[in-house]
């Protein structure tokens, strides 16, 4: 059984490890954002809504966490370079819905193309892995990112 002195360094050595991959990402994004002409929030909205083609500006706050006026900013940059197409929402004229265009879908094929870009390196990062190790990696994110929403949940947190 392991003594507090041990559950301590184990807990911190997992968030350590957390901390070095969310560090080196963030590196990843922002040269990512800057090599491509974008701003850090830009390149966030980008990536949320590719995978659905369009989403409402309210949705892409509450997946990103950006504060409204950066939101809009990026939202407002990205429309201006014709990398997105904003609309109000039909009966809610408050609400606009947003949808990649297609130079914003050429611009994310050529940003997951880059050689040295972010989805290449975590392309060659998978391969490294076997299948399995690949597999449990994802479940034991899944394990994590399920448990401490349930505790924020619990805590009375946003788990958005």
């Amino acid at each position: 059984m392991e003594n507090e002195e041990q559950k301590v360094m184990r807990s911190t050595q997992l968030l350590r490890s957390f901390w070095h991959v969310q560090k080196n990402i963030m590196r990843l994004v922002q040269k990512t954002a800057v090599e491509n002409g974008l701003s850090i929030p830009q390149y966030t909205v980008l990536m949320t809504i590719t995978l659905h083609k369009e989403m409402t500006q309210k949705k892409v706050g509450e997946k990103t966490f950006l504060p409204k006026s950066t939101l809009s900013q990026a939202v407002d940059g990205l429309v201006r370079a014709g990398l997105l197409h904003r609309q109000q929402v039909e009966g809610n004229r408050r609400e606009m819905q947003l949808a990649i265009t297609e130079k914003g879908e050429a611009l994310l094929k050529t940003i997951h193309l880059q050689e040295g870009g972010i989805h290449q390196l975590f392309q060659c990062v998978s391969e490294l892995m076997t299948d399995k190790q690949y597999e449990e990696l994802l479940e034991t994110h899944l394990q994590i990112t399920n448990y401490l929403e349930a505790k924020l949940t619990e805590q009375g947190g946003d788990t958005k």
